[in-house]
């Protein structure tokens, strides 16, 4: 199984943007943290980041061809703006979950509209880092079940 796991905008920024908010901790430190989680659970993990909306759209498309299973989308600001990256999801139909590093519930108001969530099975919010690998685990699931049913 290959889990495709896409950053937007500014998530690059990890550990310097707003530590208050987002923590200390570094973009590759993300990346480390699901890696391993990955590593032990037998799955194979892919990494996207770009800061500009037509790359991600270009990435979620690619992924309907490139063996990718699943995706697990944090789009960050394009969350409340981008239906470019809804119809991505919406086109290739793979098993998408949308997460968020901060409680985006709790937050601006702005922030409590997403475009992509309709696309996505599930929304992980507020869990932090650790928020990625429990969307990684319930989209293995999911999988799993959809090859047992067919």
């Amino acid at each position: 199984m290959k889990i495709l796991f896409i950053n937007g905008p500014n998530l690059n920024m990890l550990g310097i943007r707003e530590p208050g908010i987002y923590g200390n901790s570094t973009y590759e430190d993300l990346l480390g943290i699901i890696r391993g989680h990955c590593n032990n659970a037998g799955v194979e993990c892919d990494f996207y980041q770009s800061n500009h909306e037509g790359d991600l759209v270009d990435r979620i498309q690619q992924a309907y061809s490139d063996g990718t299973d699943a995706i697990v989308i944090n789009p960050g600001a394009y969350t409340h703006t981008s239906i470019a990256l809804l119809d991505a999801l919406k086109a290739v139909a793979l098993p998408a979950a949308e997460v968020h590093i901060s409680d985006v519930d709790s937050r601006e108001e702005f922030r409590k509209i997403s475009y992509i969530r309709s696309a996505c099975l599930f929304t992980v919010s507020g869990e932090g880092f650790p928020g990625y690998c429990k969307a990684a685990d319930m989209l293995i699931e999911y999988v799993k079940g959809k090859k047992n049913d067919g």
